[in-house]
């Protein structure tokens, strides 16, 4: 399971290291990487084997139309990646453009159970401050699941 909130640094080349606990989870799946465009100017990471099982239910649940749909929208916008041996990952530089990164070059980088998301700073904070309404309504339900 990914889990936390990372500030990561991006390199020259739009590479960020991993930070450990993501990647022993990422190791366990074969090091390999999926980056989707995601809401809010985001990014979505998964596992290898983490998007061959959303494919997988993607078969069952959709349709056809809706599979077309979702192959033309989704999976032909999709960027792959490895984790290098120095525990990197690049984002595809067609990705990267949609989180547009400032000049210091920082990112967040949150877990998500399944999966990550790959946010610009001022935006992962902007999308908490508008978001913490409908948390704050919804918080009793949540903690009553802990």
């Amino acid at each position: 399971m990914f889990a936390g909130e990372y500030l990561c640094k991006l390199d020259e080349k739009g590479r960020f290291i991993v930070p450990s606990p993501m990647r022993e989870r990422l190791e366990t799946e074969g090091n390999g990487v999926v980056f989707l465009k995601g809401p809010e100017q985001s990014l979505w990471i998964y596992s290898t084997a983490e998007w061959a099982r959303v494919l997988e239910r993607t078969k069952t649940k959709l349709d056809e139309d809706q599979s077309r749909l979702f192959m033309h929208f989704i999976v032909s916008e999709a960027g792959t990646s490895d984790v290098d041996k120095a525990g990197r990952i690049l984002i595809p530089t067609r990705l990267r453009k949609l989180i547009p990164v400032e000049e210091d070059q920082e990112i967040i980088l949150v877990g998500l159970y399944n999966r990550m998301e790959v946010w610009n700073p001022s935006e992962w904070r902007r999308y908490l401050s508008k978001t913490e309404d409908k948390y704050e309504q919804n918080l009793s339900k949540i903690l009553n699941l802990l």
